[in-house]
Parts: C-alpha cells; sequence; structure tokens
C-alpha cells in the first residue's frame, strides 16, 4: 500500500452540499458566500459558514473559503467585515485571485492559510515560487497547464502545495478570464454571474444586398454547394471551416472535464489537492462523484499496479456531464474536446431524493424529482460499496400517511419507505451503511436524441484516450454524431422556446455580484440601497424584489 496521500477535495454551494460531501468521503470542501467568490448561487451566508466549518472539523475533514472575486471599488467595504469574520472562523485556507484582496487579507488577518486561485492563471513553476515567496501555502494551478508541466513545476516546486482540477466543467475561455458573459448578457463572469453564453447555441445569417438578413438554412439541396472559410491575417492561404449543422451550432461548448482515466499518474506524483468543479451543482452530483473518486483514490493506494480506471468511468457516466475530455492533460485539446451539437447536461440516472430521517421502521425520504409507481430506486451507500435497489409501487407521505401511485417533488414531499419493504437486506446491517442524507437515485427517462448524445460521448470519451492529437476525426465518431444530428433535427419540428435566457435584456433583481443592471441601472437604485444594509451573503427576496418593481412602476 502506497504512503502517498492526495487530499479529495469537494465543492459545497449549500450547508446540505457540504454535508454530503463530507459523508460521501471528501477530505476538504471548499466554499463561498455568493457576494465574495466566484458564485453567486451559493447559497452561504457568513452565519452558515460557521456551522459548516464547525461540522466539517467535527468530522476530520477541512474547509478552505473562496474570496477569488476581482475586486471592484464597491467590493472593498464589505472586505473588512468578511476578514474580521473568518479570523474567528478558523477556515483551513483562503482561496483568493485578487493580488490587492491577497495583501489585505495577508495583513489583516495573518494566521489565515493563503491559496491562490485558478483565476489567477498560474501556469508555470516561476508564478508557484512567486506566491510562495509572497506567502501562499498552496497554489491551484491553471486548466490549461499540461501534465508534463505539472511533473516539472512539481520537481522545482517541492516545498509549496500544489491544487489541480481533476472533473468538472471546463471554460472556453482562459482559466475562466471571461469577457463574454459581459458583453452578451452583461453579467460579470469575474465576480461569480457567468451567464455561460459559451454554452449558448449560435447560427449562421446571410445579409443580403437590399439589407435585409436571411437565416441560412442548410439542407440536403445546398449542403454540398458551399463551405464557409476563415483566413486570418498572419496565416494568408490557411483557411478553416466554419462548421455548423440544420441545427445550432455550439461553437464554444467545451466537454467537461474528467481525469478519471489519468488518475494514477496524478496520485503517482503526489499531486497535494485534486479538486472536483461544481459548487453549483446539485446534492446528487456532489454525492456521486465524491463517492466514486474517493474509491478509485483508496482502491489505488491498496493496489496500484493493478488499478483500472473503467469501473469508475462507468459509474461517472450516471451523473449528468456535457461528455467528458481529457482536456490540456496532453497538452493539446483534441478533436474530440467540444461538442458542436448540443450543450445538454445529461446523465442515465437521476436524482431522486435523499434519506432525511430514520425511524424505528422506515427510511423517510425528502423526494427531489418526480417518481411513480413501479420506478426503482437505488440507494447508494457513502461506503463506496454495493447498492440496493428497491422498485416502489405505492408512496406513503410522511406527514399524513396519505397513499400515492406518484409524487411530485414541486412542495418537497417526504414519503416513508418501510423497512418490510427491503425483503432481501439484512436490515440492521442496511441502516447501518444509510445514515441520513443518502443519497437515492433512479433511471433518466431519456429520449432517442440523448440516447444518442450519450452514445456519442462514449465514443469520443474512448477515442481521445487512443487516439493521437493529430488524427482526424475517427469514421465511428462521424456517424455516431450524425445519428444526434438526425435525432436533433426532428426535435426541431417540435421545438418550443420557453423562456429567454435571463440577463439579454433584463434583470432579476436579486441584487447578485457582477451583474451590471443591477449595479449600474438608475432603475435599480432603491434596490442598491436596500442592498447595502443586508447582511453579508444575502440577496433580496422575491417580495421585496416585486416591491421594488412596483415602487419603480408607479413613480
Amino acid at each position: 500500500m502506497t504512503d502517498l496521500k492526495s487530499e479529495l477535495l469537494m465543492p459545497a454551494g449549500s450547508l446540505l452540499k457540504l454535508k454530503t460531501a463530507v459523508l460521501y468521503g471528501a477530505d476538504a470542501i471548499y466554499l463561498g458566500t455568493p457576494d465574495m467568490s466566484l458564485r453567486t448561487k451559493s447559497q452561504f451566508s457568513l452565519e452558515q459558514i460557521r456551522e459548516g466549518i464547525e461540522f466539517a472539523h467535527a468530522h476530520g475533514k477541512r474547509v478552505y473559503l473562496t474570496l477569488n472575486l476581482f475586486s471592484h471599488n464597491k467590493d472593498i467595504p464589505k472586505l473588512a467585515e468578511y476578514v474580521d469574520t473568518i479570523k474567528d472562523l478558523d477556515p483551513d485556507g483562503v482561496i483568493i485571485a485578487d493580488p490587492g484582496v491577497f495583501q489585505y487579507v495577508k495583513q489583516h488577518a495573518p494566521n489565515v492559510p493563503l491559496h491562490i486561485s485558478t483565476q489567477s492563471n498560474v501556469c508555470s513553476w516561476l508564478s508557484v515560487k512567486f506566491w510562495q515567496d509572497m506567502g501562499a501555502q498552496l497554489v491551484v494551478l491553471a486548466r490549461e497547464v499540461s501534465f508534463e508541466e505539472l511533473v516539472e513545476i512539481r520537481e522545482k516546486c517541492p516545498d509549496v502545495k500544489l491544487e489541480t482540477f481533476v472533473h468538472g466543467a471546463m471554460c472556453m475561455t482562459y482559466s475562466g478570464r471571461c469577457l463574454l458573459s459581459n458583453f452578451m448578457a452583461e453579467r460579470g463572469a469575474n465576480q461569480g454571474n457567468c451567464a455561460n453564453s459559451c454554452r449558448w447555441g449560435y447560427k449562421v445569417h446571410l445579409k443580403l444586398r437590399d439589407g435585409t438578413i436571411k437565416e441560412l438554412e442548410i439542407d440536403e439541396s445546398n449542403v454540398n454547394m458551399f463551405e464557409f472559410l476563415l483566413e486570418e491575417g498572419a496565416r494568408p492561404g490557411e483557411f478553416m471551416p466554419i462548421e455548423e449543422s440544420e441545427n445550432e451550432s455550439y461553437i464554444l461548448n467545451a466537454k467537461d472535464l474528467c481525469l478519471m482515466p489519468k488518475l494514477d499518474e496524478y496520485l503517482k506524483l503526489g499531486i497535494d489537492s485534486l479538486k472536483v468543479e461544481g459548487r453549483n451543482k446539485s446534492v446528487y452530483y456532489v454525492a456521486v462523484v465524491a463517492r466514486i473518486y474517493r474509491r478509485a483514490i483508496d482502491d489505488w493506494a491498496r493496489d496500484p499496479e493493478n488499478w483500472n480506471p473503467k469501473p469508475y468511468m462507468d459509474e461517472l457516466m450516471n451523473v449528468s456531464n456535457r461528455g467528458y475530455s481529457l482536456a490540456f492533460h496532453d497538452g493539446r485539446l483534441t478533436n474530440y474536446a467540444h461538442n458542436y451539437e448540443q450543450t445538454q447536461t445529461l446523465g442515465e440516472w437521476e436524482f431522486a431524493g435523499f434519506i432525511s430521517n430514520i425511524t424505528d421502521d422506515a427510511f423517510e425520504v425528502e423526494v427531489k424529482n418526480k417518481i411513480v409507481a413501479g420506478d426503482v430506486l437505488e440507494f447508494l451507500p457513502p461506503d463506496g460499496g454495493e447498492t440496493v435497489l428497491l422498485r416502489v409501487y405505492e408512496f406513503e407521505s410522511a406527514h399524513n400517511g396519505k397513499i400515492t401511485d406518484a409524487v411530485h417533488a414541486g412542495t418537497k414531499p417526504v414519503i416513508r419507505l418501510p423497512f418490510e419493504l427491503f425483503d432481501h437486506e439484512n436490515i440492521q446491517a442496511l441502516k447501518n451503511r444509510m445514515p441520513e442524507l443518502t443519497v437515492v437515485r433512479k433511471e433518466t427517462p431519456l429520449t432517442q436524441t440523448q440516447w444518442d448524445r450519450l452514445k456519442l460521448d462514449r465514443v469520443g470519451q474512448r477515442l481521445e484516450i487512443t487516439c493521437n492529437t493529430d488524427d482526424p476525426v475517427h469514421p465511428l465518431y462521424k456517424r455516431k454524431r450524425e445519428n444526434l444530428r438526425n435525432s436533433l433535427k426532428e426535435d426541431n419540428k417540435t421545438r418550443k422556446i420557453k423562456s429567454p435566457r435571463l440577463g439579454l435584456d433584463t434583470c432579476c433583481g436579486r441584487g447578485c455580484n457582477g451583474c451590471m443592471m443591477f449595479w449600474h441601472d438608475p432603475a435599480y437604485e432603491k434596490a442598491r440601497e436596500i442592498m447595502a444594509t443586508k447582511k453579508q451573503g444575502e440577496t433580496l427576496d422575491c417580495d421585496m424584489r416585486e416591491d421594488i418593481q412596483n415602487t419603480d412602476a408607479a413613480e
């Protein structure tokens, strides 16, 4: 058994997610308030952060606080309160990107360990040494760092902790330094309010001589007549094709990072912290990803010579993703690192609920997705062992005992699952393996289009590992891609746009950090005055937003 030990670092966007990460095997958790980190959807107040740190420390886990926004003048007054608070919280580290914020925390909270965020774009051993000399104890490397570069950084910087991302969403721009979100939706990505403009679909249009603009419709009659090419000024004669199907083209849509196929290399190198992205992801995502990486890391430590990533990859396909890629592991992106056809996150299983209480004779499960009679529920024990399946034909409300044949998640229902239903299990052993917060899932009812996308993702993931980066797109991948395009074409015949994307032409009025409309539009002047009185981590609630809007309308 090897003595090398890398910590598994999981995200938490709420107190429930933090507790789930601890339960499912995280060694450390990172989190932050919505107004001082890069996730405005975070559900942590400073008081909840205190509770979360106490909970994690009671279970022997570490907590790192994210203070990694690029600060504007309006953020500076909050910094003093934040730093005064965290000095008493005893975090195991504070993750910072802004040099000014780094210097402020170093001066006013000298006992707090300082970590350098991936937003600082550290790609070389020289930059690591710089931050080490400045007082950083850990440096999170940019996602663009290849494994070869990482080996050299580890060799030249042996006395500072290194952290690298191993799983989660990828940003099309350089280490998250996104300007597209600001331009397209007036939402500051570097202040935590990214609009994910890189995930939007784009279509090609033609401007005619009379000034009218027409959508370019590509079909069987014209698809082979022409193609559009780009020529860059410094590369005359080098033409780059612009490719679009008859559907929208997701030209900036990167697949998700997943280094599980290469995880043993990072473990052998002794990287101090292996980081999973996803503070905006669900409890189910946190549980499944933590569970499988925990098992993979522990299995490698027990028997590194016979370690095989395949069973862990199979399980990771059960959590929603955009397809998996090794990204910059080998230095260059491959032909399989992007998905130009569809941006939806898909998984073969979905969150059904979690065990919220255990009585003498039943599990009580808080339901998070619709469940109907005949569905098979799968219980995921935090110990990483075999799951437990249970087909359910009726549902008993834990509140009033009412029996129904379907449960809808909108009202946060809680159902009773009597132990007598688990007729093949030792009940005491079952209760020991399934504590409160144990996650329950069910199969996702996928459409043909969604199945075609998952098949394409699986083929692309396998080919990326086995093919040279200079290879053209594999014929098998082309066939699977064509199947998906045909399915999307059928979907588009009946597709309806549900609503405009939030942020394009309006503001939700919550007071999110990074939303230029809220912080600069005169229409939100009263709302800004109210926000100035709120505690850190709080935003405007629905009733207050409606009152403000009604007042503005009356005036």
